[in-house]
């Protein structure tokens, strides 16, 4: 997207990373390179909460969407790298944005540490520790991104 100078404005992107029974959400400001957990959606039966996926969507109003991309260490894939494929694909279908995929290995492990680090220094999340990780790792994949 052009201001009215040519010049390209900075986007607002959402983060996903995708989970067979939750699925992390965060946004980032590309201008700042800042990220913030959002929300935790739920997956049920394989099927993610497609209504409250709307109203982060409606409320946000990304320029770009970004997926993380669960691949093992050494790069191959697994089943939850292609229902993560999929869930893209499903977001750009739903919701006409452009989805981005972003390796996301290892972020769940530093979540954890960032919220280790975080409780150690008295920081509260409002969130299950496993909602606040997923969360967390949505941001981390935000901030892969945005490093590239």
């Amino acid at each position: 997207m052009n201001d009215a100078t040519g010049k390209t404005a900075p986007r607002t992107v959402l983060g996903f990373d995708f989970g067979g029974k939750r699925i992390g959400v965060a946004v980032g400001q590309e201008l700042t390179a800042s990220t913030q957990s959002l929300a935790t959606v739920a997956v049920i039966n394989g099927k993610p909460d497609w209504p409250h996926i709307s109203r982060l969507l409606e409320q946000w109003q990304p320029a770009l969407i970004i997926v993380g991309l669960p691949l093992n260490m050494d790069g191959s894939e697994q089943e939850v790298t292609r229902a993560a494929r999929r869930f893209g694909h499903r977001l750009n279908g739903r919701y006409n944005l452009p989805v981005k995929m972003v390796d996301e290995r290892l972020t769940s492990y530093e979540a954890e540490e960032i919220l280790t680090e975080q409780r150690r220094a008295g920081q509260r999340r409002k969130h299950s520790r496993k909602a606040a990780i997923d969360q967390v790792a949505a941001e981390l994949i935000i901030k892969t991104w945005f490093s590239q």
